[in-house]
């Protein structure tokens, strides 16, 4: 492994904080918030336009998280071809992130048709109400739950990295190379 990888490390890290942070935020405060707006109708044009200033810094997160990712995956694959651990740790990594990228992706497909049915009367952004055409709330309806799917991954991917944190500990490396070398 080679010396310091602080710049993929900050691009990995920095991206995942602002996917968990930002989804989180979508969820609890802007769609939160705008479910207050005085006038159903004005609802969805709130929300729209608060998800549509976020998407440019959504996008540069995934990719900072991307390219860090790689590049972290590039600067370890020698502890990765040694560690079992490590490599089960970095396909469930891996696998979490595909599945959050398409929660992330399927939202934001979601949001467009929300979009478009700006001046339909709702409850919330994710609630249909008495009156939203049948799109609309089925598009609702799928939005509710992902918007708690995107944050719920992203949480388990920073989980996941604090433990290859762990692994990355040269005794905890040395040990477990020792006890694996001990049992054969």
């Amino acid at each position: 492994m080679s010396g310091r990888n602080t710049f993929v490390r900050s691009l990995h890290d920095l991206g995942l904080a602002a996917w968990f942070g930002g989804s989180l935020m979508g969820a609890v405060g802007l769609n939160g918030a705008t479910a207050e707006a005085s006038s159903p109708r004005e609802r969805l044009r709130l929300s729209s336009l608060g998800w549509a200033k976020w998407a440019p810094v959504q996008i540069a997160a995934l990719l900072a998280h991307g390219i860090g990712g790689i590049g972290l995956i590039r600067a370890n694959k020698t502890r990765l071809s040694a560690q079992e651990e490590s490599r089960t740790n970095t396909t469930w990594k891996i696998i979490v992130t595909v599945l959050a990228g398409a929660t992330t992706a399927y939202s934001g497909i979601l949001g467009r048709t929300i979009n478009d049915h700006q001046g339909e009367p709702t409850e919330g952004v994710t609630e249909p109400a008495h009156g939203s055409s049948d799109r609309l709330a089925s598009a609702q309806r799928q939005q509710r739950i992902l918007q708690w799917a995107t944050p719920a991954l992203t949480l388990v991917i920073i989980v996941l990295a604090a433990q290859q944190g762990e692994q990355q500990r040269p005794i905890a490396g040395l040990l477990q190379t020792t006890i694996k070398n001990f049992r054969k």
